[in-house]
């Protein structure tokens, strides 16, 4: 069996061991996985609308997927999406509340704000791991708190427009689409699909086939190997962090000009940077790898909200979630026994 299987099948395998031990502790906890399975199958896919939410629980999902692989990819861990998320939100909501241009003019303003904000936030601890030999953990998980309660702090002294939240943006920095939404009747479905799609590409392109690509790999397989090539490794650690960082600002954007149009307080994280992990690693920290795993997650995630219906408590997908990840994470257990299972049909 070729490694490139092997590598597909690992996280499908993952998957696979998720959703039966998931089931176990349904009829452990005396719940009817059947039942479950079914009301989460029509809260995902019952009708148009279901599909709209998905559809939009997936684009915020896939980009900080992006983030944190691209990180992985250089060899970065990057748990800071979740803040470089949230200062993308508030930038992206800024530049949409604050100034009244074209569409064509407004709309890219307020991405690329989003952008900018998610990379700055990236580059400091990018700059400390290349500098100063900083763990980049350690400095992300702290700034993901500066975010969050920064960004509360800005929302409610500055842009405050009453309950603790900024105004609606202008509808030429929106990401709303009356089609879309008509089409799926009602749903909060916007453009921002095609640009997280768009985002796959790019991150594909970048690392598979360019030659600042191959220099980040390299540092990421190997940064004594990379700096006796001649290339500047901490240069590359800290680009690497920052185009993370654009990742993930970009995700914060589809919230805030997409799915919400404006910014509040957060009571805590929102939890689509930290999910950003598990689907990078479900992935396998490849472009096409992050988009079929966010498409899980989101239909896991939006498939949930139907479960109560059924008598099931949706968070038994947040265990079915977290299964997946402890296997993916176990996936070298995996690969011994797909390993061992080819040598065997060989002989």
């Amino acid at each position: 069996m070729s490694k490139r299987l092997v590598n597909i099948l690992t996280p499908i395998f993952a998957v696979i061991l998720g959703i039966i031990f998931g089931t176990i502790i349904m009829l452990v906890s005396g719940y009817n996985p059947v039942d479950a399975f079914i009301a989460l199958g029509q809260g995902a896919f019952g009708d148009v609308y279901q599909i709209g939410e998905v559809v939009r629980q997936v684009t915020p999902y896939i980009l900080a997927g992006l983030a944190v692989a691209f990180a992985f990819r250089v060899g970065l861990f990057n748990i800071g999406v979740e803040g470089q998320f949230i200062v993308g939100w508030l930038a992206a909501v800024w530049v949409g509340v604050t100034f009244d241009l074209p569409a064509i003019i407004h709309l890219p303003l307020a991405i690329l704000a989003a952008m900018i904000a998610g990379g700055l936030w990236a580059f400091v601890p990018g700059l400390l791991k290349a500098r100063f030999r900083v763990h980049e953990v350690i400095v992300t998980i702290m700034m993901n708190y500066i975010a969050l309660h920064t960004v509360n702090y800005i929302v409610n002294t500055k842009m405050n427009q009453g309950s603790s939240k900024t105004a609606k943006i202008h509808e030429t920095a929106s990401l709303r689409s009356d089609w879309l939404s008509n089409l799926t009747t009602g749903s909060s479905i916007h453009w921002g699909i095609i640009i997280a799609i768009i985002c796959c590409f790019i991150m594909w392109f970048l690392l598979e086939k360019t030659t600042r690509g191959y220099e980040l790999r390299a540092v990421g397989f190997n940064q004594d190997a990379a700096h006796y090539a001649g290339m500047n490794v901490n240069k590359n650690i800290i680009l690497s962090m920052v185009i993370s960082g654009c990742f993930a600002g970009i995700a914060g954007a589809m919230e805030g000009l997409g799915t919400f149009g404006y910014m509040a307080v957060q009571g805590g994280f929102t939890g689509v940077g930290f999910n950003g992990i598990a689907v990078a690693l479900l992935g396998g920290n490849t472009a096409l790898g992050v988009f079929f795993a966010a498409l899980l997650f989101g239909i896991l995630k939006i498939g949930a909200l139907s479960m109560p219906l059924a008598g099931v408590p949706k968070e038994l997908v947040d265990i079915i979630i977290a299964l997946i990840v402890f296997f993916v994470a176990s996936s070298y257990i995996i690969r011994i026994v797909l390993e061992r299972f080819s040598k065997k049909e060989v002989k």
